[in-house]
């Protein structure tokens, strides 16, 4: 349950048992569709369900923009003092550094409206969760076109990629990136590191581009690729590498959202065409198409044995 009340040129945001206050809500975020910061809170209160199913208890890295989209970008691991008692943190580690960080850990609406309320228009979370940060339970399928690879060759390879993920048994979940890619999302047991994860990923990714080699390619250095290609980049499955979830907003001018999709809509799908201002009526009618990504959890056994026959290493760079 969620309501409003003014607060001088704030507004007070009720979200569940929390007040939320939103300060500045007549800014303008996104030009393009004179969207305003309130826009913004609107919109992820309406897919609330979807975007805390979708960051539940994973470290997440935010994206602000304090000033809308025509002022800096900064890119906010830390939560920073100050933060309600009520907002849950969880640490991460960064080695090389020696250092950590408290990053913001989703479990309810009134997080994500705190984060909003912060300049937040990106959710970037990792792909493992605060139980054991160091073992993932997400991996990643990134569809990654090059500047000239148009998109149709996106949805011919996404249709491989859910041939060879039929084939072994796997159930992924796509959406669109909010850019011009797809994700498609597995869940997976929490057993491995993340660099097994990332061999895994691209194992798979090898497997797809022998079946499409026209138009997929695992070539690390991205001098070195076809510029009319797509790039299948397994290195999102790396430590403290993340990419906007489900349902967030990205921070270009049109206000795209990384959006769930049915499998048999992505022959059809105009990423352009869902934006704050359309999914809401989407999610409305068709609910979080990602509901039952944690009914079960799949294993990489067969893509470790595939990378074991190609003889992948951890830190291969394709």
């Amino acid at each position: 349950m969620a309501g409003k009340a003014t607060a001088g040129k704030a507004t007070v945001i009720e979200v569940g048992d929390y007040d939320v206050r939103v300060s500045n809500p007549d800014r303008i975020y996104f030009p393009e569709l004179g969207a305003t910061k309130l826009d913004l809170v609107e919109y992820y209160l309406a897919v609330s369900d979807g975007i805390v199913r979708a960051l539940r208890e994973r470290p997440c890295m935010l994206h602000r923009f304090p000033d809308g989209l025509s002022g800096e970008k900064v890119h906010q691991k830390r939560v920073p003092n100050g933060a309600p008692p009520w907002l849950e943190t969880v640490r991460v580690k960064f080695p090389r550094y020696n250092r950590h960080a408290d990053e913001l850990c989703v479990t309810k609406p009134a997080d994500v409206i705190w984060a909003v309320q912060m300049s937040t228009v990106e959710f970037h979370p990792w792909n493992s969760r605060r139980a054991d940060t160091e073992k993932p339970d997400e991996w990643r399928i990134d569809l990654d076109p090059m500047p000239d690879c148009p998109f149709d060759t996106v949805r011919t390879v996404a249709g491989v990629v859910h041939e060879v993920l039929d084939e072994l048994g796997i159930t992924g979940y796509p959406k669109t990136s909010g850019g011009k890619g797809l994700h498609v999302y597995v869940r997976i047991e929490p057993r491995w590191g993340f660099a097994e994860v990332r061999r895994a990923a691209l194992a798979f990714a090898r497997a797809v581009e022998k079946r499409a080699p026209d138009d997929v390619t695992t070539t690390w250095w991205r001098k070195d690729r076809d510029p009319k290609s797509l790039f299948i980049d397994y290195n999102q499955n790396a430590r403290d590498h993340t990419i906007a979830s489900a349902y967030s907003v990205r921070g270009v001018p049109s206000a795209t959202v990384s959006t769930p999709v049915r499998w048999d809509e992505i022959p059809d799908v105009e990423p352009r065409d869902l934006t704050i201002r359309t999914v809401p009526a989407r999610f409305a009618e068709l609910g979080d198409l990602h509901a039952t990504i944690d009914d079960q959890a799949f294993s990489l056994d067969t893509l470790l044995e595939w990378a074991d026959q190609e003889g992948l290493s951890t830190d291969d760079d394709g």
